[in-house]
């Protein structure tokens, strides 16, 4: 029994003819004839009582009608749902983010703008490190990871770069190098030189490897190595050791209003290399998801960077 028997016997239930029925499937009627025997063969009784008016439905018939119908009905929503999610309407996302990454702006305007434009699809967050996000990429526990730097390679993942801010210096309010700034605005610049003696907290090493070496290596072009008091898991966890006078940390651009009252963020003079914080996707390379692949290519576009597919 195929699919399209099911179709026939509907359409010939319908019309209560079977020439009727054949002009509305664009057929011969003699052909739409023999499939419907053939059906009452293969089912073992009569689906219809013939006469020269048409046909009417036996008792079997009737019941048959009725499971005929929700079989076509649900084949047409299933293919319909399979539709939506061979093109990303329809479905399930889980995105995980760090912190520093989510304190820009761009990220939950790219997280409301999905939502908006798939309302279908499921979207599931998880915040982690930088590198529990990329571990959770390589086995899949989640579909993206939005994070600052990359940390590590492997051959199942790929990361899209959709922008880098500036690294700004965080420094506890009533600070020496302040001369008497008050809380709130930017700060003064400041030279990585003025800060040998300074106690520095960052992020371990392993969850921003990238911009943990970077701030070392301007660190040593301006002729020291950083005095590191902390390392912690996260720069939100930065800022708040330097408000406690712990130290000072050098964050992102984005973080500058996390704790204003009593943090200054300054610019950073003459670091070579220039500091920078990216903003990055991470993701499996093979068997996207519909649904992933338009949440990188609504990130790129939301970033001004060119979408990988084109409409």
């Amino acid at each position: 029994m195929e699919l399209r028997h099911l179709r026939y016997f509907v359409m010939v239930a319908e019309e209560r003819h079977f020439t009727r029925a054949a002009a509305r499937l664009n057929m011969q009627q003699p052909p739409l004839s023999q499939q419907i025997r053939a059906l009452e063969d293969e089912l073992g009784f009569e689906l219809f009582k013939r006469h020269p008016k048409g046909v009417d439905l036996t008792a079997g018939g009737q019941v048959f009608l009725r499971e005929a119908q929700n079989i076509l009905a649900r084949v047409k929503e299933g293919s319909l749902k399979a539709s939506r999610a061979a093109h990303g309407i329809e479905g399930q996302l889980c995105v995980g983010f760090t912190s520093s990454a989510a304190a820009h702006p761009l990220i939950p305007r790219i997280i409301r703008a999905y939502r908006e434009r798939f309302p279908g699809v499921a979207v599931a967050l998880k915040e982690g490190s930088a590198q529990q996000l990329t571990e959770a990429a390589i086995d899949s526990s989640v579909d993206v990871g939005i994070l600052r730097a990359p940390v590590g390679r492997h051959q199942s993942i790929e990361f899209h770069r959709l922008l880098n801010e500036e690294m700004l210096l965080t420094l506890p309010l009533g600070h020496r190098l302040l001369a008497g700034h008050e809380a709130g605005g930017e700060g003064p610049a400041i030279s990585l030189g003025d800060l040998t003696n300074e106690q520095f907290i960052l992020v371990r090493r392993p969850g921003a490897p990238g911009m943990y070496a970077n701030l070392i290596k301007a660190c040593q072009r301006a002729g020291f190595n950083p005095k590191i008091a902390f390392e912690v898991e996260r720069m939100l966890t930065n800022v708040s050791l330097v408000a406690a006078g712990a130290g000072i940390s050098i964050v992102p651009a984005s973080m500058r209003d996390v704790h204003k009252e009593s943090v200054v963020y300054c610019p950073i003079a003459n670091a070579r290399p220039r500091l920078h914080a990216p903003i990055t996707l991470v993701c499996r390379s093979f068997n996207q998801l519909p649904s992933l692949q338009n949440f990188i290519d609504l990130s790129r576009e939301l970033s001004g960077r060119r979408p990988l597919r084109q409409a």
